[in-house]
């Protein structure tokens, strides 16, 4: 009896026979010619419940270690979360080999793809993100090897088995990303989650060790300002017996400064590549519309110059070099105690000016929507739902960040100049994560081809008719409504759509390259938040802490996403 979760109806196997038609050695299959899973026979309702259960106890059962560790560490004395990782990553590594070498080998695994996955500009940045991180696993391997004296087998270990995971795991989203898998779905759904439960641990496991990094540094400059000469070497002492100090050679702090570098690579590669994997996971056994593959086109460099585009990229340009100044400037003046104040100036200055732009280019882009009368997509679309979560869920970081800083505001007042930037700062960056958000949310559920036709004022006396357009599927646009004569949506004039296009595309490369320098920024280690803010001062510093360490690398993984998503309707303008 097949109990496939994906087919309504229930089958006999031929090889018990019925009246009427004698017992069959043939395969069973279903009315699209597929072959039924043996595994799905014990498998029990509920396409995803197996694996779904399965990622949640491995998730947290991982995540419990990462805690454990992080906030007791003499509790766990025998390396239990490094442990549990290396056997995780090694289980994952095994279903790769197999997906690879023999499962995506076998006839009518993957019938359909999924065209909106695995998109160019995020497979760029993946691809990025992944050669920065072996290249942060090199200088950390070099770094272990001169400190392997002090530092557990299990860590040095980890680096030669996490190499090759995420070096396999690119290759996969790059090859199969697109794959909507219909044979042996319960393992593969199974194997997409441990990779994704993977994901997960490892980027948990490295902002905890990021926060505690930077606890140190905190507390050991807070201590400086406040301590005698006694005090900072009773401190050093206390840092010395945490964790293992450099030796005096230079090929040691190479590969420790190479490794402090290329971090926050790691940390956003693991985020991202959790995401890809989450979307071949929602599409195993997915099958596709008959209007799915009408958003292929590519990005080219074509599209830029005869679109014209020259205002967005000229202003978005000096976005960028006057960003890159004043990061270089921060870093530099911060360490400076003359200084300190000034860095803090320029930086909140810096995006005093370039977030109000912003959000008025975001609001333009609304009304230009609201112009162009675009028809709106419907039907499920995995890849579309889960941008649009991410969005959300990404800008919940700065936006909690941004409240948080508001109350502690309102609690114990501005107290200074630095107070009134970091208030004001906060209460733009609520409106322009708002106003992009529904920009770019607005923009990604609307049809690249087809426009919606305008509305008729009815008379009072008359009452208005109402056109049914017929279609196949519930919440689909069917693929007919590309001809003129389908009502209510119609082909756009091609003056319609000059400038409409024109402004949407100059809106879109402004904010692409705004949001990349925001990203850069916050990155690569600029935190004020950490140093100077009302929310250390109201909150403490250890609860504000948790906040800034929770909440950054949300902020900095939307203003990543956000770019993609942005590219995305540059390109479909």
């Amino acid at each position: 009896m097949n109990l496939d979760p994906d087919s309504s109806a229930i089958e006999l196997h031929p090889s018990c026979g019925t009246p009427g038609n004698p017992p069959s050695d043939e395969p069973v299959r279903n009315s699209d010619q597929h072959i039924q899973d043996p595994v799905l026979v014990w498998a029990p309702s509920g396409r995803r419940l197996i694996s779904g259960l399965l990622g949640m106890n491995v998730v947290l059962l991982g995540a419990a270690l990462v805690a454990g560790e992080a906030f007791n560490p003499s509790g766990l004395k025998h390396q239990e979360p490094q442990v549990f990782m290396l056997l995780l990553m090694g289980v994952s590594l095994v279903w790769m080999l197999w997906y690879l070498l023999w499962a995506r080998k076998q006839p009518g695994i993957s019938p359909h793809e999924d065209h909106h996955a695995g998109g160019m500009t995020v497979m760029v940045v993946l691809l990025l993100f992944a050669v920065c991180s072996l290249l942060l696993h090199f200088f950390r391997t070099g770094y272990l090897i001169n400190m392997i004296d002090c530092k557990p087998a299990i860590t040095v270990l980890s680096t030669f088995v996490e190499s090759p995971f995420l070096a396999l795991q690119t290759y996969l989203l790059w090859a199969h990303s697109k794959d909507c898998v219909h044979r042996h779905k319960i393992i593969t759904r199974s194997g997409l989650m441990l990779i994704l439960s993977a994901d997960l641990l490892l980027w948990l496991n490295a902002v905890t060790e990021d926060s505690i990094h930077e606890e140190i540094e905190l507390e050991r400059e807070d201590s400086n300002t406040s301590s005698s000469e006694a005090g900072i070497s009773d401190l050093a002492g206390t840092a010395n017996s945490t964790f293992c100090q450099c030796s005096a050679s230079a090929q040691c702090l190479v590969f420790r400064k190479g490794f402090e570098v290329l971090y926050p690579f790691n940390i956003e590669y693991y985020l991202m590549a959790g995401c890809m994997i989450y979307v071949m996971w929602k599409n195993v056994g997915r099958r596709m519309g008959p209007g799915h593959n009408h958003v292929s086109q590519k990005f080219t460099i074509n599209i830029v110059y005869q679109g014209g585009v020259i205002y967005g990229l000229v202003l978005g340009g000096l976005v960028l070099i006057a960003g890159a100044t004043v990061f270089i400037l921060y870093q530099v003046w911060v360490s400076q105690h003359q200084l300190r104040h000034t860095a803090f100036l320029i930086f909140y200055g810096y995006h005093l000016v370039v977030m109000p732009v912003m959000s008025l280019c975001s609001l333009a882009g609304l009304l230009v929507h609201r112009l162009e009368r675009r028809a709106h997509e419907g039907g499920h679309n995995p890849t579309r739902s889960l941008d649009v979560l991410l969005l959300v869920a990404a800008a919940i970081g700065q936006l909690a960040l941004s409240y948080f800083s508001l109350v502690a505001a309102l609690a114990v007042g501005t107290q200074g100049p630095l107070g009134n930037l970091d208030l004001s700062y906060s209460l733009l960056s609520l409106m322009e994560l708002i106003l992009q958000n529904i920009f770019i949310i607005e923009g990604l559920h609307r049809h690249p081809n087809l426009f919606a036709k305008k509305k008729e004022r009815g008379s009072i006396f008359k009452p208005k008719k109402k056109v049914v357009v017929p279609i196949e599927e519930k919440g689909k646009i069917d693929i007919s409504l590309l001809d003129a004569s389908a009502p209510p949506v119609v082909q756009a004039h091609d003056e319609k759509k000059s400038w409409t296009k024109r402004v949407i595309q100059e809106i879109c490369a402004f904010l692409i390259l705004s949001n990349i320098m925001l990203w850069v920024i916050p990155a690569f280690g600029v935190h004020p938040q950490f140093e100077n803010g009302l929310g250390k001062q109201f909150f403490g510093f250890t609860a504000w802490f948790v906040m800034v360490n929770l909440g950054q690398p949300l902020s900095v993984f939307y203003r990543m996403h956000s770019v993609g998503a942005l590219m995305e309707l540059f390109i479909t303008a």
